[in-house]
């Protein structure tokens, strides 16, 4: 006869049944999540960066490659052909004004001035022998004049006496028409001679003139060949920085060539590339931020170069501290040029998540997911974007680079 089992005996084992149960539950429940997390993705915290979306002022800015170039800068050229004679500095030393950087050989201009000077005294030569010539003339004329007015005089006095005479019959007609004859012939005598005066100081004035006019285009070509031979010295037209300079002793270098150039110290500019695509947002005066190892200087566009070449437009930058000791020639900057600036909107970091504006896909970060959504984006200024719609303050979004799970809708964070 079988006995009843013990209530003690039967609630023992109820409870280990429910004991096995809540077991087998937990087991169930922890595959699945041990699945879960095996099969679906997931990123380390620490290889992403999150943003969080808040109130900051925004400012749209166009990317440009910038170069430091100095505000003033000399060239010298050589004044004509010749070669290098001796080189008396180098690149990147300081210069004072008027030191001499090289000189050129300056034989062919010293030979060519020497034979402007000779052609000069020539022409003084001659304009003295004109002028000696004139002295002569005048003098000879001047003695014919004298006889001939001593002629008239004697004509007249003949014609007078034949006058006279003829009133008494003394005189025949005849002999009174020729000493009337004669006092015409000795006036017209003394006319011709006085008009080769004038006609003879108008020609040798002439001669003169135009030995004048030949001295003084030689005295022109003579100051021309001494600009030439100063300039063979060649010397820092103001203090500054040597950048460049013909080193090479003996080298022969052609009229106009650079010979050498001096850049003004601690007064900079920049000078900024970017596409022609942007041209049309580009106006004098906009504010720029040009950075350089984490170093911003502030400034403004003074120019905008109206000639396109290679599909690239160049700017010129002021500098608000033209001076700072940060900057150096040719130094390579970055220019972000402000073209819009907008305050007291939604903004997130700028990272790499994002490439330009308009409509992006983003991942918000909440409980350990990102989940894909739409960011409506507008301009940046490379550190802050701006937030059109999309996001709320307070949201958080990866900022990072998100192609390696763009074509996931979501994706866990593993701390």
């Amino acid at each position: 006869m079988d006995q009843a089992l013990a209530p003690d005996f039967i609630r023992r084992r109820q409870r280990i049944r429910i004991a096995l149960g809540i077991l087998l539950f937990a087991v169930i429940v922890a595959a699945c999540w041990g699945i879960n997390r095996l099969l679906r993705p997931s990123v380390a915290a620490a290889d992403i960066i999150v943003s969080t979306v808040r109130k900051g002022d925004v400012a749209s800015t166009v990317n440009a490659a910038g170069v430091v170039i100095p505000v003033h800068e000399e060239v010298v050229a050589s004044p004509a052909a010749s070669r290098v004679a001796k080189v008396h500095a180098k690149p990147g030393q300081q210069v004072k004004a008027g030191e001499l950087l090289l000189e050129l050989d300056d034989r062919e201009v010293r030979l060519a001035l020497d034979a402007l000077q000779e052609q000069l005294a020539q022409q003084e030569n001659r304009v003295a022998l004109l002028k000696v010539e004139l002295d002569q003339k005048h003098k000879a004329l001047a003695s014919s004049i004298e006889l001939l007015e001593l002629d008239l005089l004697s004509a007249r006095a003949r014609q007078e006496r034949n006058q006279k005479l003829r009133q008494s019959g003394l005189v025949s007609g005849e002999d009174l028409l020729a000493s009337e004859l004669n006092v015409k012939r000795t006036e017209i005598q003394l006319r011709q001679q006085r008009e080769q005066i004038a006609d003879s100081r108008r020609a040798t004035a002439g001669s003169i003139d135009a030995a004048n006019l030949q001295k003084a285009i030689l005295a022109k070509q003579i100051a021309q060949q001494e600009r030439l031979l100063a300039q063979t010295k060649v010397a820092a037209p103001w203090a500054g920085m040597l950048t460049s300079l013909v080193q090479e002793e003996g080298a022969s270098v052609a009229a106009g060539q650079l010979l050498a150039r001096v850049s003004e110290m601690n007064n900079y500019r920049v000078e900024a590339t970017l596409s022609d695509f942007h041209a049309r947002l580009l106006v004098p005066g906009q504010k720029v931020r040009v950075e350089q190892n984490g170093e911003v200087l502030a400034g403004r566009v003074h120019t905008v170069l109206p000639e396109i070449q290679n599909g690239t437009v160049k700017l010129l930058v002021d500098l608000d501290q033209p001076h700072n000791p940060l900057l150096r020639n040719k130094m390579r900057v970055d220019v972000n040029i402000v073209t819009e600036q907008r305050t007291g909107t939604l903004v997130l970091d700028a990272g790499a998540a994002f490439n330009g504006s308009g409509p992006q896909p983003a991942f918000a970060v909440l409980d350990g997911v990102a989940r894909k959504t739409t960011l409506q984006l507008g301009g940046g200024d490379g550190k802050l974007v701006e937030v059109l719609s999309g996001a709320r303050p307070g949201e958080r979004f990866i900022v990072s680079d998100t192609r390696a799970f763009k074509d996931l809708d979501s994706i866990r964070i593993i701390e």
